[in-house]
């Protein structure tokens, strides 16, 4: 596979947090209807995130998916278990969710590889 077949950044998160991303450009949707965010409220199932962030990170097309950290604190398991290399997960903060450096899964990796 060919790295530049990633070309897509995709996004779980708030509305707030969408919406800045999408304003941003990061948006798709291609000709099935399969978009590459997902707002999460409070009426969103825990199963749908897992879905939709297990089909991100099965799409070839996917180098990056952000995530709010406070809805990755809710599937932890899923995200500690993804070791690829691609798609990058990367933690996010949102409006009403400041970032904690504690909890976030790749400065944990890190810390792991250099015996902290």
């Amino acid at each position: 596979m060919a790295q530049t077949e990633r070309t897509f950044m995709a996004a779980i998160g708030d509305e707030d947090s969408i919406t800045g991303l999408l304003l941003a450009g990061i948006g798709h949707i291609d000709s099935h209807q399969n978009k590459n965010f997902l707002v999460v409220d409070a009426k969103t199932p825990l199963s749908v995130v897992e879905d939709r962030f297990q089909e991100f990170c099965k799409r070839k097309d996917i180098a990056i998916i952000l995530i709010n950290q406070h809805i990755a604190e809710e599937i932890r398991t899923l995200i500690d278990e993804h070791d690829q290399a691609f798609p990058t997960i990367l933690e996010i903060p949102s409006k009403d969710h400041p970032y904690d450096p504690e909890k976030d899964s790749v400065l944990k990796r890190v810390r792991r590889l250099f015996g902290e």
